[in-house]
């Protein structure tokens, strides 16, 4: 067996090239015959899809605005945490966040007479009052919250001798998972509000959620640019970065909280099942191709935009969850760089 795959292993690298212009004819020639077998088809999607622009054209232009910003921070982000093998920090903080925000849903069924028995009936009806009108409305900020703590106790985990950087994301995200399920099984069941955090409802967004969202992706960007040199020392090299004095426990926790910062914010456009792959693809994608750290975030950056852009319009054209269409884009282009780097590569 183990024959086998070493055979297998260098007739594919004797024919990587080969492969990869196979895979460009293929793409070619699957394009060409879409085109030519479903020009009617495409005419009729670019109509529709004007016409559910001229329909729906506020709820898709304030979806436009937070998908590209969290697609934007998502890509320069992923490149440092791909780099620093942390990339399922994006499951691990995102399922945390599905925990958060089922109970903060769970929290606007609150009743004084749910409250502990040992308070007053004045703070009873009080902490009632809070969980309703504040927790409850305001899920975005609460998960936010949850989140940004968790960052910091992933971290403290991730130094710690007895539990390291995966297995710590995986006891996290996994816990967290279990508990939104419970309290959302104790309250309301599965309702679409709980099925959105699950897979995304971009188009569900509201006033609130977009200008809180808009401002948050602007904030993770400032500070991303603002430290991009220190942050771009930590991710290459940590220990040589803390040999030079910089503060590299300071600086991966900037990452942590701006990471939990997007994954909070785009677990609303796609999901608590997807968001890591907002954060994955366009950086393993670009890598197949780019090799320096400008030109991969570049290009992470605007496959990011891209395959969003895609996505979004596939998603309102079949009424397909706008994350998964979004992914399935990612896929598709993450395939199209593979071929080029093997045409590019002999071996």
């Amino acid at each position: 067996m183990a024959e086998t795959k070493e055979r297998f292993r260098a007739w594919r690298n004797a024919h990587r090239r080969l492969l990869g212009w196979c895979a460009m004819g293929a793409f070619a020639l699957a394009a060409l015959l879409l085109a030519v077998f479903q020009r009617q088809a495409i005419a009729a999607d670019f109509e529709e899809l004007s016409a559910y622009f001229t329909l729906m054209r506020r709820t898709l232009l304030r979806a436009l605005a937070v998908g590209l910003l969290v697609s934007l921070c998502a890509a320069l982000l992923g490149v440092c945490l791909v780099l620093k093998r942390f990339s399922m920090i994006g499951d691990g903080l995102s399922h945390v966040g599905f925990g958060a925000l089922t109970i903060a849903t769970a929290c606007g069924y609150a009743t004084a007479g749910g409250m502990p028995g040992f308070l007053s009936e004045g703070g009873k009806a009080a902490l009632a009052g809070f969980l309703v009108n504040v927790v409850a409305k305001n899920k975005l900020a609460f998960a936010l919250a949850v989140v940004i703590l968790f960052a910091f106790l992933l971290l403290r985990l991730s130094d710690s001798s007895a539990i390291k950087g995966d297995s710590a994301i995986a006891m996290i995200s996994t816990g967290a998972l279990a508990l939104g399920v419970v309290v959302a099984s104790l309250t309301s069941g599965m309702n679409t509000d709980v099925y959105n955090y699950l897979f995304g409802s971009i188009l569900a967004l509201s006033d609130a959620d977009v200008k809180l969202s808009v401002g948050l992706c602007a904030c993770v960007l400032i500070l991303f640019f603002a430290f991009y040199h220190k942050i771009f020392a930590v991710t290459f090299d940590e220990n040589f970065a803390k040999a030079t004095g910089t503060p590299a426990r300071a600086y991966n926790l900037l990452l942590a909280v701006l990471s939990a910062v997007t994954i909070v914010v785009g677990m609303r456009m796609m999901g608590t099942m997807l968001i890591s792959g907002l954060i994955i693809f366009p950086a393993l994608t670009s890598m197949r191709v780019f090799k320096r750290f400008r030109q991969v975030m570049i290009s992470s950056a605007i496959v990011s935009l891209v395959c969003f852009a895609l996505g979004l319009a596939l998603s309102c054209l079949r009424s397909f969850p706008t994350g998964a269409c979004i992914v399935f884009v990612n896929l598709v282009a993450f395939a199209l760089f593979w071929a080029v780097s093997a045409i590019r590569n002999k071996s």
